[in-house]
């Protein structure tokens, strides 16, 4: 099935949570949608949630050779995204002093590295068409920064300065770069916090409340359509106020 490849975004880490989400708002706003994950299983259970919207791609941020063939595979079949969602990510936290080596390689490895792959993938497409989105997901701990996440801070705050870069990059081919910076956001991850956990978050957030991942999808697709044509190089929150 090879859909408008004009109306074609691809979100990274779409088998739950937040990218799941992102997935679902880009489809009820007309995009068709590939959403990655790097099982099998994960693929087709995204392929089986976007119902005929979209499909799932099995890929590995983490590996150059499996981006390169995943983005050829949606080209044949689909066409080039014109859109790019970088969501998937991973974290292993650890106070520095304890942290190992391989644990901050890792983080940067997915969390950095993984969009550069994707965009640089994305980008001969986008920059031929003279349009394009490209939005990528940080955090608020990305400015604010957070005990035992060196390695997940430094990533996510890479990934806002190479979006503000690009942005000045791409602006005169008619391709836009921009984040969002989620804060806490009820997902899977956050409902492991026990409630004393959860309670002292909460009294840190003005509006007292977790976010919804659907909160953060919204923004998501506004940023991906025509009528956020002027906004470029920005950082976003949906933070309730955590930090402001």
């Amino acid at each position: 099935m090879k859909a408008d490849s004009s109306r074609l975004a691809l979100v990274s880490g779409a088998s739950r949570g937040i990218g799941r989400a992102l997935a679902l708002e880009l489809a009820a706003q007309g995009w068709f949608v590939i959403g990655t994950a790097r099982s099998r299983a994960g693929s087709e259970a995204i392929t089986e949630a976007l119902q005929g919207r979209g499909a799932g791609q099995e890929l590995d941020v983490d590996d150059t050779d499996s981006v390169e063939s995943g983005l050829e595979a949606i080209r044949r079949q689909f066409g080039a995204p014109s859109v790019l969602v970088n969501n998937a990510g991973i974290h292993h936290d650890s106070l520095l002093l304890r942290l190992a080596e391989k644990d901050w390689a890792k983080v940067l490895e997915t969390n950095l590295h993984g969009p550069f792959r994707l965009i640089k993938s994305c980008l001969r497409d986008m920059v031929k068409a003279r349009w394009g989105r490209i939005i990528n997901i940080s955090s608020v701990v990305a400015s604010m920064g957070n005990p035992g996440q060196a390695n997940y801070v430094a990533a996510k705050a890479g990934l806002e300065g190479l979006t503000r870069s690009l942005a000045l990059e791409l602006g005169p081919r008619g391709i836009t770069v921009n984040c969002v910076a989620p804060g806490y956001i009820q997902t899977d991850m956050t409902a492991e916090l026990n409630p004393e956990q959860q309670q002292r978050i909460l009294q840190r957030v003005p509006l007292g409340r977790m976010g919804e991942v659907g909160e953060v999808a919204a923004l998501v697709a506004f940023l991906a359509s025509d009528q956020a044509a002027y906004i470029t190089g920005a950082t976003l929150p949906v933070n309730g106020g955590l930090h402001l």
